[in-house]
């Protein structure tokens, strides 16, 4: 494995692929880690940035994460056909060990891996998406994480983030170009 200390991946960057089939990517945010942590695990916080869904801090505690992508930034941008308004996923919790490190299942991958690390007073979040079982799942994958870190950034810093769906679409294409075939 490739080693991911903060200088050989660049916080706020474009995801890499770190194995052929898992996607790090990086998000150098604003607060302590308690704080990121907050953002991470607390549904109330969470569903600003990425899904709703009350989580059990519990080793194999199962939840429902509920996408509303729509309701993410003000204006939404153009959903893609094809899209729905609401997506639900079935997770567990693999590992945890709070506020440093949350590990879920995802769906047919391999799961996802919140590592989080004090740099000053920020946080470095990395999160690691594992055996994702095709190129165009990665392509979405990519650029999904990207987007919603990115609305975690902007939410955490007091900014407004990008047209959910617009920051998407843009995204897809360049991971388009980012991502072997």
């Amino acid at each position: 494995m490739n080693d991911l200390s903060p200088t050989k991946l660049a916080p706020d960057a474009y995801g890499v692929l770190t194995e052929p089939d898992t996607l790090t990517i990086q998000r150098l945010l604003p607060g302590p880690v308690e704080r990121v942590w907050a953002y991470l695990t607390e549904d109330g916080l969470r569903r600003q940035w990425l899904a709703a869904g009350e989580m059990v801090l519990a080793a194999d505690a199962p939840f429902t994460f509920v996408w509303r992508n729509d309701e993410l930034t003000s204006p939404s941008g153009q959903r893609p056909a094809g899209s729905a308004e609401e997506h639900r996923l079935d997770c567990r919790i693999t590992e945890l060990d709070p506020p440093k490190k949350l590990s879920i299942t995802w769906g047919s991958t391999g799961g996802v891996t919140f590592t989080l690390e004090p740099v000053g007073a920020k946080t470095l979040l990395t999160l690691v998406h594992r055996r994702v079982p095709e190129r165009s799942t990665l392509l979405s994958v990519s650029a999904g994480w990207h987007t919603h870190l990115d609305i975690l950034a902007a939410r955490m810093g007091g900014t407004e983030p990008e047209p959910f769906w617009d920051q998407v679409a843009r995204l897809k294409q360049d991971y388009e170009g980012r991502i072997p075939g």
